[in-house]
């Protein structure tokens, strides 16, 4: 084998969580946290690798964010964590529910990506609110955003309400934690497999057609 081969071979799977809570600490941290050490142990499970996870906290970013978004020129950091998640070999987004919605800092950092730099990458997406009546946000507000900018999102969503965590679901529902390791085991199945769970292809071209989201609606099972 070749040094190049060799290089290749031991280059670690990236896993890039960015977090958008504003408090500290933060539930949506410890939920990007959650999801992300869940894919990090099947990955390792599954292939001989190392990993890599990164948490993105835009909190930390907010004002490197707003000058961006004026003046056209990212900060260091903020150039440096735009790359992470272009560079990622998988992706865990979660935000806050803000007005029936993801928060603006949210949206504003991913306003900022290229918007053929998520082609094709394999993304989780995850919210944490207050009650369960938000949970459709995920499905109404970040699933067509990703789908916008052409990245595979996993089957699962996740949404933490207040009071899933500690709780484990009952003989009808899934809890929190059963949820976290679905989602993380279907983003690893991408990343190790380049397949998405149904089997289609996650290769996708700029000039292939976008499903319609009542199409992908129809399909989900919402969590």
């Amino acid at each position: 084998m070749s040094t190049t081969s060799g290089v290749f071979a031991t280059e670690p799977v990236r896993v890039v969580a960015v977090s958008a809570g504003l408090s500290s600490p933060s539930s949506t941290r410890l939920l990007a946290e959650r999801l992300a050490g869940a894919a990090r142990e099947r990955l390792l499970a599954e292939q001989d690798r190392p990993v890599e996870v990164r948490v993105i906290e835009l909190r930390d970013l907010a004002v490197d964010i707003a000058n961006h978004l004026v003046t056209g020129f990212p900060p260091a950091t903020l150039d440096t964590a735009i790359k992470e998640v272009a560079e990622a070999d998988g992706l865990i987004a979660v935000s806050p529910v803000f007005t029936a919605s993801y928060s603006g800092l949210f949206k504003s950092f991913f306003d900022l990506i290229d918007n053929t730099a998520l082609t094709g990458k394999p993304v989780v997406i995850a919210a944490t609110g207050g009650t369960a009546r938000h949970s459709l946000v995920l499905e109404h507000a970040m699933r067509p955003l990703f789908a916008y900018l052409r990245a595979t999102v996993v089957p699962t969503s996740v949404y933490a309400a207040s009071e899933d965590w500690g709780s484990s679901g009952d003989e009808y529902t899934d809890g929190l934690p059963s949820r976290v390791r679905r989602a993380g085991g279907e983003l690893a199945a991408m990343i190790t497999g380049g397949r998405a769970v149904s089997g289609a292809p996650r290769t996708v071209g700029l000039d292939d057609e976008v499903v319609p989201f009542e199409q992908q609606l129809a399909d989900l099972r919402l969590d």
